[in-house]
């Protein structure tokens, strides 16, 4: 398998039994690193486990239903990780969600409600579980996947588009303790952000297979460039908007 950067790696991936998360693990996998997947739906991620498990024999990957709702559970996460493995190296936060309305007038705040908790409170308990682990290492990497509407939010996407850029406001406070801890010889760990339109994967593409999909990622590509992240040095990707779709 892989002889890169993510030879040997411990990474985690929250998020891991949907399309984006499935394809993460098995491009993860595929570079050498040993993935450990969480979700909220133990069915779907045992499927996603086992799929990149086949694809790369001899590869570690395993799942965990873990409730990334609440702080508790993630910090017991993360401290199982580094127990069973020695290290931690990465966080690929995969937690997904949408909601939208017809115009801003109907906007439902109850769609913030739910996109508060999916968005901003997993980011907010991934980071603050995995940061010390990360900086630990010699080349963690928190990485955030976001999206275009965060920076150029629709009328009809307000809730989303806000709860998007409360995410990235809060991953960019963790890079900037990255580069405080690095001091002056600059971070041995980022935060990172990769920003889409969208994500389309094959059965979207089945169901609808008149649509263009124009200037969405494809979560293979995503999944290449959440790789491509352990390429570059820490300094270079450390609180910086990584861009996968032409920018608004």
């Amino acid at each position: 398998m892989g002889n890169g950067a993510l030879d040997g790696a411990v990474i985690a991936v929250a998020g891991a039994g949907g399309p984006a998360g499935r394809a993460a693990l098995l491009r993860l996998a595929e570079a050498g690193a040993t993935v450990v997947g969480a979700d909220n739906d133990p069915e779907r991620l045992a499927e996603a486990v086992d799929a990149a498990r086949y694809a790369h024999g001899g590869a570690t990957v395993t799942g965990e239903k873990v409730d990334l709702l609440e702080l508790g559970p993630t910090r017991a996460w993360a401290d199982r990780i580094e127990k069973d493995y020695g290290r931690i190296d990465g966080l690929v936060h995969l937690v997904g969600g949408w909601r939208g309305s017809q115009t801003f007038t109907k906007t439902n705040l109850d769609d913030w409600d739910l996109l508060e908790h999916l968005l901003i409170r997993t980011v907010q308990h991934t980071s603050l579980a995995f940061h010390e682990p990360l900086q630990r290492s010699d080349r963690g990497r928190y990485v955030l996947i976001s999206a275009a509407g965060a920076s150029s939010p629709t009328a009809g996407n307000a809730a989303y588009g806000a709860a998007k850029a409360a995410a990235e406001a809060w991953t960019l406070a963790m890079a900037d303790y990255f580069r405080k801890a690095g001091g002056e010889d600059g971070p041995t760990s980022a935060a990172a952000i990769l920003v889409v339109k969208a994500l389309v994967h094959d059965a979207m593409r089945a169901e609808r297979p008149h649509a263009k999909f124009a200037g969405f990622t494809d979560v293979g590509e995503l999944a290449q460039a959440v790789a491509g992240i352990w390429d570059r040095p820490a300094q270079e990707v450390n609180g910086n908007r990584l861009w996968l779709t032409e920018k608004p």
